[in-house]
């Protein structure tokens, strides 16, 4: 089991946090915090907000790290009345096609340089990130997602639960998911939550069935789908670089999570640690404590 640590500290410097509009009714407004310049070897960070829509905060919080390394903080607003389920990703509009206009939209100016991004999300942000990079692997640098409520699992339950098709829908995206199963099972991950996030609330989805699959609580939850993530790509012979942090001291919430559990560090390592890939052999001891999780024990 790991737990948040401090990472080098990074030299500050000024950004520039800022909003852009967005160009058409079925396309994504965002914040913007842009560095002083632009890299062009690192990637940028698009940050998906939870469902209290703080596209804002998560372009502040993250700004200055990123910025100190050249990087611009991309966070879309997904509007309620535009994008209710965003965090599905391919409900009602296509929430992961207007992310990918966006981000060919920004690149065309110049605001990102690489041709791959890391991609962060927080709660119903974190929903959608997973999904989106299981979509669309191809443009995914890095995933980082913290506090999601449920997943979508590499196993054969019906999306949006796992990978199957949904009985008696003609839309499936099955055959998609499993196509790029192997591109997205070998991305670096970091599965975040707070070590205390393990009391169901109202926004918890739950039921006899997604409490069996995936766990009672957010924290059993992430644990769980980390392991599965771990398992599959070990058994289609990828070699996994995923990881497990609980972030202490802090539940479910996005600023705590921040400045009491350090996930700013996770979310934007110093460089040094950008450039590294941790794996996990699967023999850490972190997985085997899903079921204690469950039952609420300490993590």
């Amino acid at each position: 089991m790991l737990n948040a640590a401090p990472a080098t500290q990074l030299s500050a410097r000024t950004f520039l946090l800022t909003h852009r509009s967005a160009k058409g009714d079925d396309d994504l407004s965002c914040w913007l915090a842009l560095p002083d310049t632009i890299s062009d070897a690192l990637p940028p960070l698009v940050a998906v907000h939870g469902i209290r829509r703080e596209a804002d905060a998560q372009a502040e919080f993250f700004g200055e790290r990123a910025t100190a390394l050249g990087r611009p903080v991309i966070a879309p607003l997904f509007e309620r009345e535009r994008w209710p389920r965003y965090q599905q990703a391919v409900r009602r509009g296509r929430a992961d096609l207007a992310l990918l206009r966006l981000m060919t939209e920004l690149q065309d100016t110049g605001l990102w340089r690489t041709k791959k991004f890391d991609l962060f999300g927080f709660s119903g942000g974190a929903q959608f990130a997973h999904r989106f990079a299981m979509l669309h692997p191809a443009v995914i640098s890095r995933l980082i997602i913290s506090s999601a409520g449920w997943y979508t699992f590499p196993d054969d339950a019906a999306f949006p639960y796992g990978l199957a098709p949904r009985p008696g829908r003609s839309a499936s995206w099955a055959p998609r998911l499993t196509a790029q199963l192997d591109q997205f099972l070998a991305l670096p991950m970091h599965v975040c939550v707070g070590a205390q996030d393990n009391t169901p609330d109202r926004n918890t989805r739950s039921g006899p069935d997604i409490n069996a699959q995936q766990g009672l609580h957010r924290r059993a939850r992430a644990i769980r789908w980390a392991e599965t993530v771990r398992s599959a790509a070990q058994a289609r012979n990828i070699r996994p670089s995923i990881e497990f942090v609980a972030l202490p001291s802090c539940g479910h919430n996005f600023r705590n999570c921040i400045t009491r559990g350090g996930l700013d560090t996770i979310v934007v390592p110093d460089r040094a640690m950008l450039t590294q890939v941790k794996t996990c052999s699967g023999n850490c001891g972190q997985c085997s404590m899903a079921d204690a999780a469950e039952e609420g024990s300490i993590i």
